[in-house]
């Protein structure tokens, strides 16, 4: 699914393929974070200029995990309204694994 922007100029569309890259660098500026890079699952839906994301996470072992989820979550709702400037419904995040 992609994000259809319109404007006075015209529309914009962002491919599902962009807003996955968004939010996997969203991720990956969190230290401690990263997508799963082997069986990552990563969902990206947007109707009517709203977005709900899920993924899976691997955090770096040590680190207070509820911690690094939500400082996640506020990272890829914020790259996602200031990029696209979508409403971010609900970011869902499940740790999967520790590295």
């Amino acid at each position: 699914m992609s994000a259809e922007l319109g404007g006075e100029g015209g529309n914009v569309t962002v491919t599902t393929g962009a807003l996955s890259q968004i939010v996997v660098q969203a991720v990956e500026a969190v230290e401690g974070a990263r997508v799963r890079r082997a069986r990552r699952h990563l969902e990206v839906a947007v109707a009517d200029g709203h977005a709900r994301i899920e993924l899976e996470l691997a955090v770096r072992y040590g680190l207070a995990l509820p911690d690094v989820a939500h400082e996640v979550q506020e990272g890829v709702a914020d790259a996602l309204r200031t990029m696209c400037g979508v409403a971010v419904d609900a970011v869902d995040v499940s740790v999967e694994e520790l590295d």
